[in-house]
């Protein structure tokens, strides 16, 4: 190097040295300063002051230029720490203060290498060493300064960006040029020496960032960082940590001077990272460094922006690939609380809940009264968010057993319940499974997740709104329909009996004569009927009631069959029920052919009967390919949803009103793949008269 150089170098120290204890006075001095943390800006700048004068004077690489280098260390990171205490500091120093102790402890072991370091400098191997380690811990230093720094300037409020870039700009340019600095270092397993003298440009540099920033105004601070910047720092700090460790274990065995040593390090190089690849990815670690995080380093739990965001994003999701809305208001609950899979039951015209969606909990065997009506209206009275852990330690002692019914409670899956109320009428729960990192919930998950469920509430209450809205709709119009079709149909019988009447009288040939009354009579009659049972379509023929043998018509319906398909009806003694004949045969018959089309062609369609205390039982079962709960709640009986080409989609719709006509109730049954069973309950002509009694004595009271 010249003399030049030395010049400029020599030039390059003074003027940094001299810029910072100037700045460093004017910050004490001077009212007009606007920096954050004045006094530790002032503190920062005047070690570094003293530093830079001292390597003027005895030498870059000089003892005591050397630890007051590590003294310009602890002074840039005090004020590290006050800028991110500089405003509600009970609240932004707590989750700081860990890290900046361990960059102060970095630090520490960083002096104890030079203080052995000024103890061995005889031996070259053990002083070798011992400068390869306070590289190492400088480099550490670096790495989770610049961290940090990030940190400060990222997750301030947007207003107090513009007073803060200025002391993390400066900050960020001496430890930026110090980490090239030692990584150089660490790599030629020296201090390159042209780097060194240079340093005093960063001191430099970061003087006159500060000098700017203290003409700035000065604006509220607040660190406030994200959830998910904070683990992703904190995982950027974990695994700069290990990596360094990792370097440093291998570097130490290396040392050792053993004969094994190279595969001894070799070796423990594999099995760290074999271990990183394994437990840096896994998704349990990861949940659990955000409950962590969350718990330590935050307030609250839950970054409610996120949430809202999450929620809305999930619930408004649209397009053919989009699941339906059932499923996206059990997915947006689960994710509330990480859940992996979830339940929504929704209720049921004759009371209690039903199973209405899963979302990826598939085995979960619910039956078809999920909750009983005392369960319903327990959580629609107390809008209670039922934790069921509480339930199985013995926490809890005052919920109603039917709030919990047997099938919930033994699966151990099962872990919340949270209730969905819109004007205080319960429209569905949301049953959660639990997570992989299971917890108490405490006041702030049911405070979030009881607005999350009145928020979901409205959307399901909207969405069967919208339903029923369109279902009127099409009922409407299948009503006009049906009635051009009955003018026209009636129009053509009218025409058709008169030309039978006619033919009667004026057919001259009798073979004629024959053959076209016969043919007119047939569509008259054929006509009629279907005016007739037009007719009688949405009265369902409730009204019209005689008794009616059970084992004759499953007798009947089985023999219409006989030629079609196999259905195997059991011989059962005389069953009468006061029941409108026609309209239960009709029912009958369709479920029948219902079950024949579900089924394959060689697998037979069992009738049965049965008597169940005072209720008459009609069973048709079937092993075809069965239904899924979720189809059975939100399509089977719903009118125009059918699963034949050019079909009204009314047939099963139609079915049950008819049989609810007559007193009765139609039940089913069914699993995917095995088949399904439809069960016509009635009760038999002894109830049924006790129950006409009764209703005849009510109405003379009243």
């Amino acid at each position: 190097m010249g003399p030049v150089w030395f010049l400029f170098v020599y030039f390059v120290f003074v003027a940094a040295a001299s810029s910072a204890a100037v700045l460093a006075l004017w910050l004490i001095s001077s009212e007009r300063a606007k920096s954050p943390a004045r006094t530790a800006t002032a503190a920062a700048l005047g070690v570094s002051s003293a530093w830079g004068f001292c390597a003027i004077g005895f030498g870059y690489l000089a003892t005591p230029t050397v630890f007051l280098l590590s003294a310009t260390y602890f002074a840039w990171l005090w004020l590290l720490y006050r800028l991110f205490g500089h405003d509600e500091r009970d609240k932004s120093l707590a989750p700081i203060r860990p890290v900046v102790a361990a960059l102060a402890l970095v630090e520490l072991l960083h002096l104890s290498t030079l203080l052995a370091l000024s103890n061995h400098m005889g031996d070259s191997a053990p002083a070798q060493l011992i400068a390869h380690f306070a590289v190492i811990f400088r480099l550490l230093f670096c790495v989770g300064a610049l961290v940090l720094v990030h940190n400060l300037y990222a997750g301030a409020e947007q207003l107090s960006r513009q007073s803060l870039r200025w002391p993390a700009a400066a900050m960020g340019a001496i430890w930026l040029y110090d980490l090239n600095f030692y990584t150089i270092a660490y790599l030629l397993n020296g201090l390159p020496e042209m780097l060194a003298q240079l340093r005093g440009a960063a001191l430099l540099v970061a003087v006159i960032v500060l000098a700017v920033g203290s003409f700035r105004s000065e604006s509220e601070l607040k660190f406030r960082p994200s959830r998910s910047f904070a683990f992703q720092s904190f995982s950027l700090l974990v695994i700069g940590t290990y990596l360094v460790v990792m370097v440093v274990v291998a570097q130490a065995i290396s040392y050792a001077g053993n004969a094994y040593a190279p595969a001894m390090q070799a070796g423990f190089m594999l099995a760290a990272s074999a271990v990183a690849l394994a437990v840096l990815p896994s998704p349990k670690l990861r949940r659990w460094l955000r409950v962590m995080i969350s718990k330590h380093l935050f307030q609250h739990r839950y970054d409610y922006r996120t949430e809202w965001l999450r929620f809305t994003d999930t619930i408004g999701r649209a397009g053919p690939q989009a699941p339906p809305l059932p499923q996206r208001i059990v997915q947006a609950v689960a994710d509330v609380t990480d859940s992996p899979a979830g339940l929504l039951l929704t209720p049921l015209d004759e009371g209690g809940l039903a199973l209405a969606a899963r979302w990826q909990w598939s085995a979960i065997e619910v039956p078809g009264v999920a909750v009983c009506c005392e369960g319903a209206r327990f959580f629609e009275e107390s809008q209670f968010i039922l934790d069921l852990d509480d339930l199985r330690a013995g926490r809890e002692q005052e919920i109603p057993p039917a709030a919990y019914p047997a099938w919930l409670l033994e699966d151990e899956r099962a872990w919340a319940v949270v209730p969905l109320v819109h004007y205080e009428r319960l429209v569905g729960l949301v049953v959660l499974a639990r997570p992989p990192l299971a917890r108490q919930l405490d006041w702030e998950d049911f405070d979030l997740l009881r607005v999350v469920g009145r928020q979901l509430a409205s959307y399901l209450a909207e969405h069967a709104t919208q339903d029923a809205l369109g279902e009127a709709q099409r009922f409407d119009e299948f009503n006009r329909r049906i009635a051009f079709v009955m003018h026209d149909i009636k129009n053509l019988a009218s025409q058709l009996s008169l030309l039978a009447r006619n033919a009667e009288l004026h057919a001259d040939k009798p073979a004629f004569r024959a053959d076209m009354l016969l043919t007119l009579r047939n569509s008259t009659d054929k006509l009629q009927g279907l005016l007739d049972r037009l007719g009688r379509y949405g009265s369902h023929s409730g009204n019209a009631r005689e008794q009616v043998d059970l084992a004759a018509m499953v007798r009947s319906v089985a023999a219409q069959y006989s030629t079609r398909h196999e259905v195997r009806a059991k011989e059962h003694a005389a069953c009468y029920v006061a029941a409108n004949a026609e309209a239960l045969e009709q029912a009958l018959v369709h479920l029948v052919q219902n079950a024949i089309e579900a089924s394959a062609p060689t697998s037979p369609v069992l009738l049965d009967l049965r008597i169940e205390g005072d209720t008459a039982i009609m069973e048709v079962a079937d092993t075809g390919v069965g239904m899924s709960a979720e189809f059975i709640r939100t399509h089977l009986f719903k009118p125009f949803h059918s699963s034949k080409p050019g079909g009204f989609g009314i047939g099963a719709f139609e079915a049950r009103e008819m049989i609810r006509a007559m007193g009765g109730r139609l039940d089913v049954e069914s699993r995917e793949g095995q088949g399904t069973r439809f069960l016509v309950r009635l009760p038999n002509s002894g109830s049924a008269a006790v129950r006409r009694d009764i209703n005849d004595q009510n109405a003379e009271v009243a």
